[in-house]
């Protein structure tokens, strides 16, 4: 079942076209990667979502109901553009915010005890905001959008400012709430978080959606037939025994294991390229090389253009 799904959502400013007949489905209780350059029209969408502008065309779903006012209730929002009151001390902030929530001042209190624990900040309490780093603050605003337990969650670039560290701790609590039944956007320029943590990606540029699915499909999809080979037994260059069809991108003879990067066309397969290096090698191993999403990524931004 799709927590969230958008048709056809379009969104004009003026003389710009921010999204043009957008359609996703986010489904329940996986990691939604938003993906796309600067100005591709990911934030008007998040913006949409939350019901902070309206689309000029299109409708938005949540849980098969039209997106109402009161759904925005059920979804956290942590914006890539911070907004905390800099002179609020930590936990007079905390509590007014999570209450603003909904939540009643005992089990606001109780909920931040937990995270401030978890955490490790309860040093934090009696702090003012500004006393804080970039860090420091974007920790506690992740906790001030969780909290509540929203159906929803949508993180832009939720690991700025973060050292690899904590970069890492917050991986762990993003996979933790989608597995205890959370459903979450998330909206970066990393491809590398992207495959670490999406099951599901959507790609938008020039204010249209341009790929989406499942990352392993994806992935399968833009496959190159390129492998990597290491081996022993052959000191010369593998181009001198391959013939039409493989092509050797890549060989380092530096090490007594030898390593080197094929690819072959779409005619071959890989037991083919194994019974073409047999005869002139002994193999260690044989890997297929498949395409990142970055280089995904890139590619179809190109094709775009």
């Amino acid at each position: 079942m799709d927590l969230l799904t958008a048709t056809d959502v379009t969104k004009q400013y003026a003389n710009h076209k921010a999204l043009d007949k957008v359609s996703i489905s986010v489904p329940e209780q996986s990691i939604f990667g938003l993906l796309g350059p600067n100005g591709a029209g990911k934030t008007s969408f998040i913006r949409i979502i939350n019901m902070i502008t309206a689309p000029d065309n299109g409708e938005l779903f949540f849980l098969n109901e039209k997106l109402k006012q009161y759904h925005t209730g059920q979804i956290g929002y942590l914006p890539e553009e911070r907004g905390l009151y800099k002179k609020m001390k930590v936990g007079e902030q905390a509590l007014y915010l999570t209450q603003l929530k909904g939540l009643t001042k005992n089990d606001a209190l109780q909920k931040l005890k937990y995270w401030f624990e978890k955490f490790e900040i309860q040093s934090w309490w009696n702090k003012k905001v500004e006393e804080l780093s970039k860090g420091m603050q974007q920790k506690f605003q992740f906790i001030i959008t969780i909290i509540h337990e929203p159906k929803l969650l949508i993180f832009d670039e939720p690991f700025s400012g973060f050292d690899p560290i904590n970069v890492n701790i917050l991986k762990d609590e993003i996979l933790s709430l989608r597995d205890n039944g959370a459903t979450i956007i998330f909206s970066t320029h990393n491809m590398a978080s992207v495959e670490e943590l999406c099951d599901h990606i959507a790609l938008i540029d020039n204010a249209k959606k341009i790929l989406d699915g499942k990352v392993k499909d994806i992935k399968k999809t833009y496959r190159s037939n390129t492998f990597e080979i290491t081996f022993t037994g052959f000191q010369g260059s593998l181009k001198n025994v391959l013939k039409p069809g493989f092509q050797l991108l890549e060989q380092n003879n530096e090490d007594d294991i030898i390593r080197a990067k094929i690819k072959f066309t779409d005619s071959y397969k890989p037991n083919d390229l194994i019974k073409e290096l047999l005869p002139h090698i002994t193999i260690q191993s044989f890997n297929e090389i498949m395409p990142s999403m970055n280089d995904i990524f890139i590619a179809k931004v190109k094709e775009n253009e």
